[in-house]
């Protein structure tokens, strides 16, 4: 049986590099492309995809909102995140919001196939090491395993700290979220709280710093 592959990432190499590692294997192909939210779920009903590969960053959506998305459309579409992102902040999260594993964008196009075929199956891929740092919480009940503040964010929180790393302002981080601006402001305080930062510019810093090391640590 062919596996229905759809693609959703806002950088059109990765799609092509992507594309073309799946679409050389026997049983997978890709039945579409989609660089954001709104595109990926309209193109859900034509397609029908067994597989949904999302990037967690999108130009105007946010992929673990995609995965919350696509569960709510089609329970039965298993969904596989991959970022540049480190595995332990987001890997948990995206199981959380309904994906089937997290693949870190740093490992070869060939690990994705294997992640695919394994979710295909009906089970859980993640790194190894995240997968037994998340053994050792289930088995130890130990959920204080956190190496940074970052960690501790909540999805919001993290979802704002990436655009302000991404240079947008409060009013444009409000419209693209959906929410008002005082949220925005609020969770800005909390972020703050948790980095042990008192003003906007160290904030400010300290979001670009991350993003920029997620995207070199992915080149």
């Amino acid at each position: 049986m062919i596996t229905k592959v759809l693609i959703v990432d806002d950088h059109p190499a990765a799609r092509e590099g992507l594309a073309v590692r799946i679409g050389n294997q026997a049983d997978m192909e890709v039945c579409g492309e989609a660089a954001d939210l709104a595109e990926a779920i309209m193109l859900l009903d034509e397609l029908q995809p067994d597989v949904v590969i999302a990037d967690i960053q999108l130009k105007k959506s946010d992929g673990l909102e995609l995965v919350r998305r696509i569960k709510a459309c089609n329970e039965s579409i298993s969904i596989l995140v991959w970022s540049v992102y480190p595995d332990r902040i987001y890997a948990e999260r995206a199981l959380h919001a309904g994906a089937s594993g997290y693949i870190n964008k740093e490992h070869t196009t060939g690990r994705i196939v294997d992640a695919i075929r394994r979710i295909r199956e009906g089970k859980i891929y993640l790194a190894e090491e995240m997968a037994q740092r998340l053994l050792s919480q289930a088995v130890g009940g130990n959920r204080d395993l956190r190496q940074s503040p970052i960690e501790a964010f909540s999805d919001r929180e993290l979802q704002v700290f990436r655009h302000i790393g991404n240079g947008q302002t409060t009013s444009e981080i409000a419209k693209q979220l959906h929410i008002s601006p005082h949220t925005v402001e609020t969770h800005r305080q909390r972020i703050k709280e948790k980095l042990h930062v008192e003003s906007a510019a160290e904030l400010t810093q300290a979001a670009i710093r991350w993003v920029l090391q997620g995207e070199a640590d992915a080149s």
